[in-house]
């Protein structure tokens, strides 16, 4: 019987996200293609250091322990290396115990076409190139900043943190703004629209299935008063009242509850995330991330108007 995909809650990761490729990708860089596979194989026992990532993915693959024989989570490596050079990132893997098995080595190849194939809501990687690619085809995608990682491994709770415009919601209200630099014609614009949920945007399903995840912990909690839930989601966005009405009549529709919901209205958001400490915030715009990513791992989602013109 095949291994179903659908209704689970599946991310796609580039071993670049997951794991510190600087030195290797150096020799790769400097001395070609024969020396990297060389330093490859000589080191495939020495686990690589963990990535921005790593913090994210430990804790969500952690989740599994709801249903250990229907498990609600696959995380899917999908690398660039050849089967070869990607054995010591399977290596690696596997001496973190992360519980990933399934995996795709495609030799220099962009991963991107591969995502709708395998189900995959979210794909992360620290290649600008293949998330823009993913992203230009309709693709949930984000890349992977350089950022700070403190993994404090007493710490059990997931935080995730969401902007919402370009991220959760497509970009109608960010283009409105951006067409007139009014925030006044921003607001008139949302309470017109107060009542009509956004569109989706690319990373809707993502929050719609971490949110079911989210209802998995409840049921447990509601018949198990030991447990004690992981996840908690949380929207940090530079909206505020009387815009803040529209993102929360578009959760009502989606039928989906955030934990924590930030209404910062041009408030610099590092210092909001720095004190929420989410494991990995979600945004379009690297100018919120660029200070963000100093503190926290951080990716960016090249979506909608603020980021045409690098598309």
């Amino acid at each position: 019987m095949p291994y179903d995909l659908e209704h689970r809650l599946v991310i796609g990761l580039a071993s670049s996200a997951l794991f510190d490729l600087s030195e290797s990708d150096t020799i790769y860089r400097t001395e070609g293609p024969e020396s990297y596979r060389k330093f490859q194989r000589e080191n495939q026992g020495v686990p690589l250091k963990q990535g921005v990532a790593f913090p994210f993915i430990k804790r969500l693959l952690s989740l599994n322990e709801l249903d250990l024989v229907n498990p609600p989570i696959e995380v899917v490596l999908m690398s660039r290396n050849s089967p070869d050079t990607g054995l010591r990132v399977m290596n690696s893997i596997a001496h973190y115990e992360l519980g990933m098995t399934r995996a795709v080595f495609l030799q220099g190849r962009s991963p991107h076409k591969y995502i709708p194939a395998l189900n995959i809501s979210l794909f992360l990687s620290a290649n600008e190139l293949d998330v823009r690619q993913a992203i230009l085809a309709g693709y949930p995608a984000g890349q992977v900043l350089d950022s700070r990682i403190v993994d404090n491994v007493e710490d059990k709770e997931l935080r995730i943190a969401f902007d919402f415009d370009g991220v959760l919601a497509d970009d109608e209200a960010e283009a409105v703004y951006q067409k007139t630099h009014d925030l006044n014609e921003f607001h008139q614009h949302e309470t017109d629209k107060a009542h009509i949920a956004h569109n989706p945007g690319p990373l809707k399903v993502f929050l719609e299935k971490i949110s079911v995840i989210q209802q998995m912990e409840e049921e447990r909690a509601s018949t198990d008063v030991s447990y004690v839930p992981k996840l908690r989601i949380s929207i940090v966005t530079a909206r505020s009242a009387p815009s803040h009405e529209r993102v929360i009549n578009t959760m009502r529709t989606w039928n989906i509850n955030v934990d924590e919901a930030f209404f910062l209205g041009g408030i610099e958001k590092k210092k909001v995330l720095e004190v929420l400490d989410p494991h990995i915030f979600f945004d379009d715009q690297k100018l919120h991330l660029e200070p963000a990513a100093s503190v926290l791992p951080s990716v960016h989602i090249p979506f909608g108007i603020t980021n045409v013109s690098i598309e």
